[in-house]
């Protein structure tokens, strides 16, 4: 390896790269490319022992009207929304593939369905949020549209 580094073949197994679409700032009238940022990081695909945390590979995202208002600082106390945290990933509904699980209701290779990172690879610490995909005759791109907003309005995420 170049300037002598070293890296174990457990580490290159273990971590890849994570492109994240990330919030710069809160945003003021209509959202601009400048608001946003694509930026690359690691991630561990194996949970921390003894975590019920799972680690996903994203395959499909939702793009809401939520998602536009949630870009904005809310203040109303009573809101359904709340805001996204500037510097941090965007989050929406989305489908996903289970990479590994600590926890006993999701093995690998699951397909779930629920509130994810707008990431290519999500750790998720509160699986049981998520359903798991049981029919796979249908698109699993039929989750984040019509039939996402359905078990969306009927669980209430």
């Amino acid at each position: 390896m170049a300037g002598g580094e070293e890296v174990s073949k457990k580490q290159v197994i273990e971590e890849v790269s994570n492109k994240q679409v990330i919030l710069k700032d809160y945003v003021s009238g209509f959202p601009k490319e400048t608001d946003l940022e694509l930026r690359t990081e690691t991630i561990a695909l194996k949970v921390p022992q003894g975590s019920n945390a799972i680690v996903v590979k994203n395959l499909y995202l939702s793009c809401d009207p939520s998602t536009r208002l949630r870009m904005h600082k809310i203040q109303e106390e009573n809101s359904v929304f709340t805001s996204y945290t500037p510097g941090s990933a965007l989050t929406g509904c989305g489908v996903a593939k289970v990479l590994d699980s600590g926890h006993p209701d999701f093995k690998k290779g699951d397909l779930i369905f629920g509130i994810t990172g707008w990431e290519e690879y999500s750790i998720i610490t509160t699986p049981e949020t998520f359903i798991k995909i049981q029919h796979s005759d249908i698109s699993l791109s039929y989750y984040v549209g019509i039939l996402g907003k359905f078990f969306s309005s009927v669980n209430g995420f």
